[in-house]
């Protein structure tokens, strides 16, 4: 990362090429002395949170047992309510602006923002030896998450947590105590689906002349990415619709419902990624896909696949045999030796065939329930206790579900080293693994 110097020099000629000083990139001064040391782990955290319109919102609310003391939102309108409800929090606009001028004050940081933008804003607050809560995907690009990784790890003994509530619920808890007990055999296949994608893709690129909105930093939104002209068509929320600042309908809940597959099945990387789409273009997610995950057998387990289904696509019903399940329209299907086992991703899974598994002694519960996926990270934070989806697991994940959009983008067979993070024999996919920065943005 830059060094303080340099990033204030950047953030100063941002400021003249944008207008910073006009909209107020700070809303208001930062307080000036430092943050008294806590005496007690029980006090409360100072937190600043990057994003706090929409989904921004829930994650702030669901950490405001603790002190709000920043709050940072390139969008002022989308962001006024939330603002309101935290008059004493400092307001920002830039998180580097934030990072550098008030980093002493708080312990802990949320990143609810665009995807491209994931990694960098973690990744300064790894750099400042925050506790960092980030949403799903943990980032935008491969590479990234292998850097997260490395910065979470190491001797800083940081909280973090990617946003996967469901890694809280009691469902996915029975699920991975059900499979690691061998209930349904050896597990060799595995479905997964969503009802996404809810917002627009399949599409190309809007060439409309517009000025952004006074209310909003288009620079900043623009982050790292290549800058280009404002259009409503990239924000908010359908920003997710487009490569170069979403992950399509995978991105968004491929980290949800594969979750209790990497969990109950201790994936690592796969070797061997396919995907078949519909409605894709260069600059725009595809309409529908079905991508296919292969992952070498281990010491412990045989080889697995798993396929992902998305848009129209669902997986087949001669898998269920006949037997009759609710509606799913988020979930996964485990395939194994001795049965099988389906799960709504807020439910309870349910054994197939239900004749068989009718009245069947489960094992006993073993994992250590989650006080709450949000309490859970502030309990860490303050103690040093585990969390769920820390990022040396959310990485992982997250390192695979992009790895099907490297599929879907290039429309072939792909052959993974992760080991040396390439694909075999292929530059052009192999490209697709790193993001290029703008100036002014780094890891």
């Amino acid at each position: 990362m830059s060094n303080s110097l340099s990033r204030r020099e950047m953030i100063q000629r941002v400021s003249l090429a944008t207008g910073l000083g006009t909209l107020g990139g700070i809303w208001a001064e930062p307080a000036t002395a430092e943050r008294k040391k806590r005496k007690s782990p029980n006090e409360k955290l100072n937190i600043a949170c990057i994003g706090v319109g929409g989904q921004g919102a829930t994650d702030v609310s669901n950490v405001s047992s603790e002190n709000i003391v920043a709050l940072c939102d390139v969008d002022e309108r989308r962001a006024a309510s939330t603002f309101a409800q935290y008059p004493n929090a400092q307001k920002f606009q830039d998180y580097r602006e934030m990072f550098d001028k008030f980093h002493k004050e708080f312990d802990a940081v949320t990143v609810t923002i665009p995807d491209h933008s994931h990694a960098v804003a973690t990744a300064m607050a790894l750099h400042y030896d925050k506790h960092v809560y980030c949403q799903k995907p943990l980032t935008h690009s491969v590479q990234e998450a292998r850097e997260i990784a490395k910065l979470a790890g190491g001797k800083r003994r940081l909280a973090t947590q990617m946003g996967t509530q469901g890694h809280a619920f009691e469902g996915y808890h029975r699920l991975v105590e059900i499979i690691q007990g061998g209930v349904i055999g050896d597990v060799k296949e595995v479905h997964v689906w969503t009802d996404r994608p809810i917002w627009p893709q399949g599409l190309t690129r809007p060439t409309k002349i517009l000025m952004p909105p006074p209310t909003l930093n288009w620079e900043v939104w623009i982050g790292p990415a290549a800058m280009r002209m404002y259009q409503p068509e990239y924000l908010p929320f359908v920003w997710r619709g487009w490569w170069d600042f979403g992950t399509g309908a995978l991105g968004d809940m491929a980290c949800h419902l594969m979750d209790p597959v990497f969990w109950a099945l201790e994936l690592g990387a796969p070797t061997v990624i396919s995907a078949t789409s519909e409605g894709g273009t260069p600059d725009s997610p595809p309409t529908s896909s079905i991508i296919r995950y292969e992952f070498p057998k281990t010491k412990t387990r045989p080889a697995i696949t798993m396929t992902w289904y998305d848009g129209k696509n669902r997986p087949p019903q001669t898998l269920l045999e006949g037997e009759t399940v609710p509606k799913i329209d988020n979930g996964s299907l485990y395939i194994g030796t001795k049965g099988k086992l389906i799960i709504d991703h807020n439910g309870m899974p349910i054994l197939l065939p239900k004749a068989k598994f009718e009245g069947a002694t489960l094992p006993t519960p073993t994992l250590k329930r989650s006080p709450g996926h949000y309490k859970q990270w502030i309990e860490a934070c303050k103690h040093g206790t585990p969390t769920g989806s820390n990022f040396k697991y959310a990485a992982n994940m997250t390192e695979s579900v992009l790895l099907g959009n490297i599929a879907l983008r290039t429309g072939r067979k792909l052959l993974w080293d992760s080991h040396k993070m390439e694909f075999k024999k292929d530059a052009e996919a192999t490209a697709l693994v790193q993001d290029s920065y703008r100036d002014g943005w780094s890891l």
